[in-house]
């Protein structure tokens, strides 16, 4: 997205959601912007699933490092599998990792036009790679391609989010941020809406 449609999608969204002008006026402008590296993000997201910002973000640091910041398919398979997991990956995503590579270097899986894809053709494609599963694929979507029209409905923060600016008493299942999503037309903005639902949970 382009500085002048994240400025047009803030917009739209002050306009229908009351809090998300809030959170907007705070917060200033959505910072959504596409990367190009598709497969270093697709990895990055894997070391991230169900762990904390930091955790993360020192497990990646040390996986960079060992590859000289060089996160390729072929560089990725020629560290051994124990390496792998001295470097802090888990049994399963030191699996996934390799499974990618794998499946990348054998053009099963391919990022070649990948932005004439639709959200649910990426969806498809990419979750062929064991552990990617649909929340992986919608933060690949908003972070790394920019779409702006993604609701990643299973994410926790997501949830927490919303139930926090929508006063809700526990968190709200898939259907009812769909709800409230509609609601207050997030579409075709849903990403951006997001990306407010996590900033707004910093100080929260």
């Amino acid at each position: 997205m382009t500085t002048n449609e994240l400025k047009k999608a803030c917009r739209h969204l002050s306009k229908h959601d009351p809090q998300l002008e809030i959170i907007i006026k705070k917060y200033g402008y959505c910072k959504l912007q596409p990367k190009r590296k598709y497969f270093n993000e697709l990895v990055i997201s894997i070391m991230s699933q169900q762990l904390s910002g930091a955790s993360a973000n020192a497990i990646i640091k040390k996986f960079k490092t060992h590859l000289n910041n060089k996160i390729t398919p072929e560089n990725v398979l020629s560290v051994p599998f124990s390496t792998l997991r001295s470097l802090g990956l888990s049994n399963a995503k030191a699996k996934y990792i390799i499974d990618l590579a794998e499946k990348v270097t054998a053009k099963v899986i391919s990022f070649r036009g990948i932005n004439n894809k639709t959200n649910e053709e990426i969806i498809e494609h990419l979750t062929q790679v064991k552990g990617i599963g649909t929340w992986t694929v919608h933060m690949f979507l908003m972070f790394t391609l920019g779409r702006p029209d993604v609701l990643p409905v299973g994410d926790l923060g997501i949830k927490k989010g919303v139930q926090l600016n929508y006063g809700l008493k526990k968190l709200p299942d898939e259907k009812t941020i769909q709800r409230i999503a509609k609601k207050f037309n997030w579409h075709p903005y849903e990403s951006v809406a997001s990306w407010y639902m996590w900033k707004s949970l910093d100080e929260k």
